[in-house]
This record gives structure tokens, sequence and C-alpha cells, in this order.
């Protein structure tokens, strides 16, 4: 509604006569606010927006007083946005993987498939079946090389599998395990693709020295088919550390060396015989028989929920020996210092973990 103005006008009633012409003029425009119809595109460089606040709460974007601040990005407020948004993720991971824009180094080594797809499915395993507990991660370096010595056990190398999810998921830079594998593993014809693709190569002085000298965190188990393949009897016994090739690659590299004890693995699938000629038939290590397999078929594969528990030792140094990397009786006795380490922790952790199976 327009508010009446009851005051009479020199125009009123006078209607012979022209009304009067406004002594005002409009405003000229500047160069700058002559737009032609158009929006005029403020640069980006001229909005400013607040970090975000300690609580988490988006911040109000302030602008340089010439314009309105833009609006910040719209944030998922239902499970349906949450849902579309996650969708959205699939299917552009889908298209780049299809379209093969992705990266792989000289091993094979596919980062974004780790980290993506392999890793969210291992870590249930490793945080909801398995409950795994770690210690001593501080003792891992934060950047640079290092050679993850561990013991195998399990009859099925899971625990090569939660060492390296360990590890991305307890050090700060999310770091990956570089697994150094039998050739056995690369000669399967599925699973040496995901061997690769998660980062895996062969066990070999070369591979794990080039590895090495790139500033990656290697992980090897020197114990072999002989750990794994062991009966339950013999459980967290730790078997021979073949010639201890590993040293080697530490020493001409000068990398420290890391162990890291494994509880939990062994009963998985308690190994109870070995049925050899079998084993010899299929060309394989061993051919186990557990309490679940073969009896249960396919569901004699799922995992017993044991309680895991890791641990990392202090490194120990290799730097000041690089020059003995061919003496055997230098290897001979790193090796054993190693191994004896790892059996020593392993002792603790099952003093520390009374029931396998507990919380």
């Amino acid at each position: 509604m327009t508010e009446r103005n009851d005051r009479p006008s020199d125009d009123q009633g006078r209607p012979d006569r022209a009304p009067r012409k406004s002594a005002r003029k409009p405003a000229r425009r500047t160069p700058a606010q002559k737009t032609n119809g158009t929006a005029r595109i403020i640069p980006a460089a001229e909005f400013k927006v607040d970090p975000p606040a300690a609580n988490g709460a988006v911040p109000a974007a302030r602008s340089n007083g010439h314009h309105p601040a833009p609006l910040p990005p719209a944030v998922p407020d239902g499970p349906g946005d949450i849902w579309d948004e996650r969708v959205a993720k699939g299917l552009a991971f889908l298209r780049r993987r299809l379209a093969g824009d992705y990266e792989v180094d000289e091993f094979g080594f596919d980062p974004e498939l780790t980290d993506k797809v392999f890793l969210p499915i291992l870590r249930l395993l490793y945080r909801d079946w398995f409950r795994t507990e770690v210690f001593g991660v501080e003792n891992l370096p934060a950047d640079g090389p290092a050679l993850v010595v561990g013991n195998h056990s399990g009859t099925v190398a899971l625990d090569a599998l939660m060492l390296a999810t360990a590890l991305n998921d307890r050090t700060p830079n999310q770091r990956h395990l570089r697994l150094l594998g039998a050739d056995l593993v690369f000669r399967m014809p599925i699973v040496s693709e995901l061997a690769r693709k998660s980062g895996g190569t062969v066990a070999c002085n070369p591979d794990a020295e080039r590895l090495l000298r790139a500033g990656e965190l290697v992980g090897v188990f020197p114990e072999g088919f002989k750990g794994v393949g062991k009966q339950y009897a013999q459980r967290y016994k730790l078997q021979r550390f073949g010639r201890g090739g590993f040293v080697s690659a530490a020493l001409r590299t000068g990398t420290p060396i890391v162990p890291a004890a494994i509880v939990g693995a062994e009963e998985i699938y308690p190994m109870l015989a070995d049925i050899k000629p079998l084993a010899r038939l299929l060309g394989l290590p061993y051919f186990p028989v557990t309490p679940t397999f073969p009896w249960l078929g396919p569901l004699g594969m799922v995992p017993l929920p044991s309680k895991w528990l890791i641990e990392f030792s202090t490194p120990i140094p290799t730097a000041h020996l690089q020059d003995q990397a061919d003496d055997p009786l230098v290897v001979f006795n790193l090796a054993d210092q190693v191994r004896e380490t790892i059996q020593q922790t392993l002792h603790t952790l099952l003093e520390r973990r009374p029931d396998p199976f507990g919380r």
C-alpha cells in the first residue's frame, strides 16, 4: 500500500499545466558498474572464506564489500543425500577404471584400487572379526624405508594382509606395506593379479632392494611355507629363517629392520594334519586338515574369530654394517637377533592374551 500525501502540490488541480520535471539527474554509472544486461564475473581472489571452526561448523563466507559472498557448498543432510553422494563417487570410480584413467608403478602396484577396494574389505576382518590391537607403532618410520620382518602362521597367510592393514590404519601417513611373496603366489592366476595390484612382489633380493631404495616399507616373512604350514601343536614356535636373504637386502641399502610379532593367526585355521600325497598331486606345499576343513566344504574356509595382537619392536640399525653385506657370519648373527626378538615378543603377547577368542 502507498502512503497518501495530503499536502497540496503545485501540479494538483491544474490539468492544463505540464508536470514539472525533476531537477535531479540519474547517477552516472562508472565503467565498472556498466554490465549491458549481463552479470559481472567476480574473480575468485576477491572472496575470502574463513577456515573451518574448531567444532567442525562451516563458517560463513565473507566478501570484499562490493558483492554478496557466495554460499557455502551444500552439505548432505539426510541418508538419501549421503547415499546419492556415495553412488556418484562409486560411478565416477568405475568410469575411471574402465577408461584406464589410473596409475600403477613398475611393480604393478595400484594405490587407488588398494585404498578404495582392498583395504576397506580387509578392515572388516581386522577391526570387527579379529578385533586387532596394535602396539609399538612409534617404532615405524613416518617416512623413508624400513624392512618389517614378521612371523608367519595360520595355514592361509592372512597374517601378511592384517599386518599391511595395521600399517596403513595406524601410521600417520597411512603408509602401504609392500609385501614380498613366494613364487607360488605369483603363479596362481587370480591371486597373482591381486597380489601385484595390492603392492606385492616376488621375494627376491633385487626387488626388495629396489623398493627399499625407493623409500618404501617392505614386509617379509622369512619362515615362508614352513611357518604357514606348521601344525597347531607347533604354534608360536618360530621355524628356521632360511639363509637370511632379507638381512642382505637391508645391509646393502642401510635400511633399519623392524621385527613384528603377530599373535592370533595360529588359531584361525588350526592345522591338525597334512595330507602330503594330495598336496603333491595338487602341486601345493601342504594340504591342511582343520576342525572345519574339508568337512564343511567352502564354509570351512571361514576363519575362526580369534583375538589378534600385533607389536612392532625397536628398529635394528644396519647402516654401520653396510660394507659387510656379503659376510655370512654378520648376516647369520643379525638374522638370529631378529628371530629371537620376535620369539620373545610372542611370549609376551601370549601372556597379555590369556583367552585366544576373548575380547
